[in-house]
């Protein structure tokens, strides 16, 4: 699995400079109190780089652009467009904002509204650069009429309007796309240059211009280009940053605007349909938007259709890591006669996060599908049977399950050493290890990659999994006692499942 090349204290740093408000001009908060699917939902920005996840229609872009029209130069129309009475619903929609502008207050918090009433927005805006890329940056060139006078075999322009791409963009362009574009040019292809054309040349010399680019190597060029030349405390709006780009360059282009906000004091807000793109980025980071309402954490992308219900699961389990949910899984793979399809059990990065998505799933009364929720045996939130919310045994799960196999580990050995795929005869060695590790480790989260390691290169997940179908085999009274209250939510395989006929 790829990994951001983005350290820790580059991260914190970030964070802190938001935290401790060393901005010129920065959106701190918006509350949107009504538009479209939203009433009363509040979004802070608490880095700035700031990604929006969530189901096509979810929200994101309504996000995007309630974060726009806080600026004079947006226009709300290229957000929230009026189509007469199509669009009556437009009436009385609400924004608060909180934000940063040093120009105006140095030393405190501005706050501004942008409300539409009488068929009109009213807005009292700020000033702030606003670069926008839309997802029309990624349309191949030779679809674009303005483009049209540069198709010709006879095509060019004087000399003075061709220009070389400056280091920085060669540089940004070359981490992203893993290409050298030092050769690249610039080609304004009338005088004010509103009209424009980029050039490359291959390794062999070859010049090609940027009709034979991929969209997402021009899109990216012209970005950096922009992004580049753009003034300090500047915010920048990308829809679908993932458009035309390989999932590596997709986290490569995350990791370049997290290191611009640190060169350019900038505020990146994007929408992304991507995991890749997640990587680089801390939890606070991240909010996801489905069906009117916002949830602050790294959820996985995957995991949004459960949030709304549009699954085909009968039972869904939110947990708070990947641990929780490979214990979740063997938990249920334990039991007879489940059908395991029937349920999705989703990690969503953290305790709050999976309480608060688990409460506003069974709250919403178009979801067909129950959920629960198991927290860990460290987490804050409270345990509440009433509510379906439950507690793995334990400090820390890792431990929690190394702990009991060592318990009976004379008598689970055997069976343990297969299933970490060493023969039964070696079953004295491995027990040495397990117990040598127990001994050595100081961080939990760590024992089964160790364990892996000294066992000859086994993967941290194979490990976990032996451990957990292992103490799965050895405690059964524990797996019980784990899904007693929620025995009657476990889709069993001989249930009947009514099928809904449509016409037609």
């Amino acid at each position: 699995m790829f990994q951001s090349e983005i350290r820790f204290s580059k991260i914190n740093q970030l964070l802190e400079k938001v935290a401790n408000r060393n901005y010129g001009k920065f959106l701190l908060r918006i509350r949107i109190a009504r538009a479209r699917a939203f009433l009363d939902q509040p979004v802070t920005f608490d880095f700035p780089v700031t990604a929006l996840i969530g189901p096509n229609g979810g929200g994101k872009t309504t996000i995007l652009g309630a974060a726009a029209c806080l600026y004079r130069d947006v226009r709300p129309g290229l957000f929230f467009a009026k189509s007469g009475r199509f669009d009556a619903s437009m009436q009385d929609w609400s924004i608060e904002y909180e934000a940063i502008d040093r120009e105006i207050r140095r030393n405190d918090v501005v706050r501004r509204t942008a409300s539409f009433r009488s068929y009109r927005w009213k807005r009292y805006s700020l000033d702030r650069k606003v670069l926008i890329f839309g997802v029309a940056r990624t349309v191949p060139v030779n679809e674009r009429r303005e483009m049209r006078k540069c198709i010709s075999g006879t095509f060019d322009v004087a000399d003075d309007r061709v220009t070389e791409l400056n280091p920085e963009v060669v540089d940004a362009v070359g981490r992203i796309l893993d290409k050298d574009v030092s050769a690249f040019r610039f080609i304004r292809v009338d005088e004010r240059g509103s009209v424009s054309l980029l050039a490359g040349s291959s390794n062999a010399g070859e010049a090609y211009s940027e009709f034979h680019f991929g969209a997402g190597e021009s899109s990216v060029i012209r970005m950096a280009m922009e992004l580049e030349a753009m003034e300090d405390n500047a915010l920048v709006l990308v829809e679908e940053i993932e458009n035309g780009l390989h999932p590596v360059a997709t986290i490569r282009m995350i990791e370049y605007l997290i290191e611009l906000a640190l060169r350019k004091s900038c505020q990146v807000i994007l929408t992304t349909h991507s995991n890749d793109a997640l990587v680089p980025l801390p939890d606070k980071a991240i909010w996801a938007a489905a069906d009117g309402k916002v949830f602050q954490g790294k959820l996985d992308i995957h995991s949004l259709r459960a949030i709304t219900g549009k699954i085909d699961s009968r039972l869904v389990i939110f947990v708070e890591d990947v641990f929780a949910k490979a214990w979740l899984l063997e938990i249920l793979r334990s039991l007879k006669n489940v059908a395991i399809d029937a349920i999705g059990v989703h990690y969503l990065e953290g305790d709050g996060t999976a309480v608060k998505v688990h409460i506003s799933h069974n709250q919403d009364p178009t979801v067909q599908q129950k959920s629960v929720c198991f927290i860990d045996g460290d987490s804050q939130q409270q345990e509440n049977y009433d509510a379906l919310i439950f507690r793995l045994p334990g400090e820390s799960p890792e431990s929690y399950i190394f702990g009991k196999v060592l318990e009976k580990l004379d008598d689970l050995i055997g069976l343990l050493a297969v299933a970490l795929l060493r023969p039964y005869e070696e079953q004295n060695r491995v027990a040495e290890v397990i117990r040598s590790v127990g001994n050595t480790n100081r961080d939990p989260h760590l024992l089964f990659s160790q364990i892996g390691k000294k066992l000859g290169l086994l993967s941290e997940a194979r490990v976990r999994e032996a451990f957990l179908s292992v103490w799965a085999q050895g405690f059964s009274e524990e797996v019980q006692h784990l899904v007693y209250y929620i025995q009657h939510l476990i889709p069993k395989e001989e249930d009947e499942i009514e099928l809904q006929l449509f016409p037609g």
